[in-house]
């Protein structure tokens, strides 16, 4: 493919993706094949001879798109948002256009660089402390991350070496191996699937805390744990606190929690992957009192901000001590030195290579400004609100736990059986997609509000449909019990009859 055909292709590729966004709406936001339908629809083997790029197309718009679940469709109510924007487009374009790969400062300065400028920049607009950013005269610092699941396990695997270290440091005649089998890490058992993987991954004990009937990690739990595992000669290593869990994005207290990590020497990670947007928007920034005392902080900007996956924003209070877990050098891999605070990403992270994620962090911000970006969660969140309205109206369903940022979970007070029924007749139509969720030991269906596109009309289709496969719920439940007294009669009188 020459420069041509390059423009060609990709003015066919924009035009195509201006013309789905406009037109998503069109689509079932749930794919109607089967298992295996693409193995079957595709060659065995790869092309041996260069195909033209409208075939390819024509391929793509007859054998993939079928098979697509349209994570942007205003219906799309499941799990949390995927964010998506023009402006994260063309700045994903641009990285894959220079490819570079930004290990270190050298491999390209403008992609180190530009990751502190503007994890600086979504840093002060969340209003994290300031020894996280860095810009402050502290060895803090933020870095884009793949996933919160990536971040996570960076916090569990520094945690670890820190330990280890300051055992160690106080005792050296102690095995570090035997320091290592003793490490416990503590979550709430409302957190998400990746925590708990972080602790397969690091080899570490992962103690899920119950919560409370909130779903929220309590300060006195998690010392009542730390005791009692002292008291078993283990070492308590790490905290993974839940600013939004994914069920019910319940908030746990740092204030609770936070102290007691400072005092018994705990790494706290804060895990805000979905609700650590929303503080963006002053009114919600309560919901992280006792930040302070944390030691790492995540929130997946490829979550509910406007940014294509993947760019999980990670800040660390200390930069050194992520730099200590993981620098391995190699005389290949020497850099500049220099007299500015410039972090050596490669450090950073659990890979080596690096993608140029913050030009779409850059070309979002930019092209909405601040102002839009709490713009677009408070309109999110007004839409949920509104959703919770009309579910209310119906004395068929009640709301629990109350409706947090843009999720409302509701069910069918009738039961988990009914409200079971309802979720799986609803994801069989294709037209809407939710999933379930517990609360208070209760089988709920969870509500999201997830694409940029969605507005009150869509919210009033989804609802529309909500309504109508319950309204044939209960129109087939009163249809059986109808049935049910004709049929005890027949079988009543068939058996008068044969007893005759």
């Amino acid at each position: 493919m020459d420069a041509n055909q390059f423009r060609e292709f990709g003015r066919a590729v924009i035009d195509m993706l201006a013309n789905y966004a406009e037109n998503i709406r069109d689509y079932d936001v749930l794919p109607s094949v089967e298992p295996g339908y693409l193995l079957r629809a595709l060659p065995e083997s790869a092309p041996e001879q260069p195909e033209d790029w409208k075939e390819i197309m024509k391929d793509f718009n007859q054998s993939i798109m079928p098979g697509v679940t349209h994570w942007q469709s205003p219906q799309f109510h499941a799990f949390y948002p995927s964010g998506s924007s023009f402006a994260s487009i063309i700045g994903n374009m641009l990285s894959d256009g220079l490819a570079v790969v930004g290990f270190s400062w050298m491999a390209s300065p403008a992609c180190t660089e530009l990751e502190v400028v503007t994890m600086n920049w979504l840093g002060k607009l969340l209003d994290l402390p300031e020894e996280f950013l860095n810009c402050s005269s502290g060895p803090g610092g933020g870095v884009i991350q793949g996933s919160a699941s990536e971040a996570t396990l960076v916090g569990l695997l520094v945690a670890k070496d820190k330990t280890v270290r300051r055992f160690m440091n106080n005792n050296p005649d102690l095995d570090e191996n035997e320091i290592k089998a003793k490490l416990v890490a503590y979550t709430s058992d409302q957190c998400n699937s990746s925590v708990e993987k972080a602790g397969l991954l690091g080899s570490m004990k992962m103690k899920l805390l119950k919560a409370d009937a909130d779903g929220c990690l309590r300060g006195e739990t998690l010392k009542r744990a730390i005791e009692e595992d002292k008291s078993q000669g283990l070492i308590p290593c790490y905290v993974v606190a839940n600013l939004g869990t994914t069920g019910t994005c319940a908030f746990d207290p740092l204030h609770e929690l936070g102290p007691i990590c400072s005092e018994e020497d705990i790494w706290l990670h804060v895990d805000a992957a979905y609700a650590g947007a929303a503080f963006l928007c002053p009114e919600y920034r309560h919901l992280m009192k006792g930040i302070e005392h944390s030691q790492s902080f995540v929130t997946n900007a490829h979550k509910w901000l406007p940014v294509n996956f993947d760019c999980s924003a990670m800040w660390v209070k200390n930069g050194y001590d992520i730099t200590r877990a993981f620098d391995v050098q190699r005389i290949y891999l020497d850099d500049v030195k220099t007299t500015i605070k410039i972090p050596d990403y490669r450090h950073w992270q659990m890979p080596l290579g690096r993608r140029f994620r913050a030009l779409k962090l850059w070309t979002v911000m930019r092209i909405y400004g601040a102002e839009g970006l709490k713009t677009h969660i408070r309109q999110q969140i007004e839409l949920a609100q509104y959703f919770a309205k009309l579910v209310r109206a119906d004395e068929r369903f009640v709301i629990g736990p109350e409706p947090t940022m843009a999720l409302v979970c509701f069910r069918l007070k009738d039961g988990d059986t009914i409200t079971r029924q309802l979720l799986e007749n609803i994801t069989q139509k294709k037209k809407v997609f939710m999933v379930a969720g517990t609360h208070r030991d209760r089988y709920v269906i969870r509500f999201v509000i997830c694409s940029r596109l969605t507005k009150k009309e869509d919210v009033d289709y989804s609802w529309s449909q909500i309504k109508k496969e319950t309204d044939l719920i209960y129109s087939d439940k009163i249809h059986n019990k109808a049935q049910i007294p004709a049929l005890e009669q027949f079988t009543s009188r068939e058996l008068c009859e044969k007893s005759k």
